[in-house]
């Protein structure tokens, strides 16, 4: 029987999961994915690839969210799986990177995709949109749980109403409303450079982040050892069949020299196949979809640091007040205004895509080590051991590259993985 005094069960799960997914990358991507690959069909299965290594990456978390049935996600993980400094680590990088870092990046895009260039807001001091909707988020979690939940839940189906009609539209202009349906001659066709489908590949990982969003909640969902590891698994298959639908759109609705290597591939398509009107629709999509993932990033982030203070590694009244950790709110909340007053899109990107998948590669990593230390029937994993082989290797692969090109916020991601190992050997010396 569901526990009446647990929130929130698989609607809600999913709900998080979707909301936290879905943000500006896929909007955006494409154009420049198109750019760099030089068919659609190639940027599609990128998309496919993926979103393959997501469902792996869900597989994975629902196995530890089964075996580990409490909040906290990757902290609780490491620090119960391999040594509470591990753990601490993997906390220290959700604060600074995984929420913090990302709430702002959603923040400052959503800002960025308001006041586009040569519209002139003279009146708006930069960063107050921002800031604003950071603020709006933390009011509406800070009170009670389901309350924001509730408007969560409408804000995720609204937006996948819209999209849904969006795509019900292009379907019925397709094929003679699509101008860039048409075959590409082989002789056009630029050789396929795999450094190129990495790089691409890369980028794209960052717009299927989100799917682990539900163990982040665990111990306030309803019968959470079978609700969590189902609708991550359904949230990121969802977000995965939509993502292809809409880039399938994105692609082959214009005309592919009017979006390739353009940022607002989305409002593009939209024109071009129904006019002004969709485009505008599209536009508030996105907004839409960025103010969802701030505040799923609202909701989740503080049940890490609540039960880090549970655990004693951070000061008692960062646990949560009755069900809502508002301590824990307001830090995350100050430090994300902190980080989109002094920080950039592309900074934060680079930032965010190598330490939140070295972050997620050792906590999968984790899935080994209990299996080898206390045998299979300890730790189930559908069709292991290829999910978390996949996943890690992806994600490692991707951490690496990320360091390749951007290595100056590589530098800050590792610092930020060391730091947590540095003040939890502090923390300790002093204790002893």
């Amino acid at each position: 029987m569901p526990d009446s005094s647990k929130p929130i069960g698989l609607t809600s799960a999913t709900s998080l999961v979707v909301a936290s997914m879905i943000g500006a990358g896929v909007y955006t991507t494409s154009g420049f994915a198109l750019a760099d690959l030089g068919t659609p069909g190639r940027v599609l299965a990128a998309w496919l690839v993926g979103g393959v290594v997501a469902v792996c990456g869900a597989i994975c978390y629902g196995s530890l969210a089964r075996r580990f049935c409490e909040s906290g996600g990757e902290y609780l993980f490491l620090a119960r799986a391999v040594h509470p400094a591990a753990g601490f680590m993997a906390g220290c990088v959700s604060l600074l990177a995984g929420f913090t870092g990302a709430l702002a990046f959603a923040a400052t895009a959503l800002e960025s995709y308001l006041t586009p260039s040569g519209e002139s807001w003279e009146w708006l001091p930069s960063g107050s949109l921002a800031m604003g909707s950071v603020v709006l988020a933390a009011l509406l979690h800070a009170y009670r749980v389901r309350p924001g939940t509730w408007v969560q839940n409408g804000l995720v189906t609204l937006k996948f109403g819209i999209l849904l009609g969006l795509l019900a539209l292009a379907l019925s202009r397709f094929p003679a409303g699509w101008a860039g349906y048409t075959a590409v001659a082989p002789d056009e066709v630029l050789p396929l450079s795999i450094y190129a489908f990495a790089s691409s590949l890369m980028w794209i990982s960052l717009s299927y982040s989100g799917f682990n969003a539900a163990v982040y909640i665990t111990g306030e969902v309803q019968q959470a050892e079978k609700v969590v590891p189902r609708a991550l698994l359904l949230g990121t298959v969802l977000v995965g069949l939509l993502y292809l639908a809409l880039n399938g759109v994105f692609l082959w609705g214009p005309p592919q020299e009017a979006i390739t290597g353009q940022a607002e591939v989305a409002a593009i398509a939209a024109a071009a196949l129904g006019g002004e009107w969709p485009a505008r629709l599209t536009r508030a999509v996105i907004g839409l979809s960025l103010f969802t993932s701030i505040s799923a990033m609202t909701m989740l982030g503080p049940r890490v640091y609540a039960k880090m203070a549970d655990d004693g590694l951070l000061p008692s009244w960062f646990q949560a007040s009755g069900t809502v950790p508002r301590a824990a709110i307001l830090l995350q909340t100050g430090l994300s205004l902190v980080v989109i007053r002094f920080s950039g899109l592309r900074e934060l990107l680079s930032y965010l895509g190598f330490t939140l998948s070295v972050s997620a590669a050792l906590t999968v990593t984790t899935l080994f080590f209990i299996r080898h230390r206390e045998g299979a029937a300890a730790l189930p994993v559908p069709y292991y051991p290829w999910p978390p082989l996949l996943f890690v290797g992806s994600t490692l692969g991707f951490a690496g590259l990320a360091a390749f090109l951007n290595p100056r916020e590589c530098v800050a991601g590792v610092g930020t993985i060391l730091f947590g190992l540095v003040v939890y050997w502090g923390m300790r010396g002093r204790k002893g």
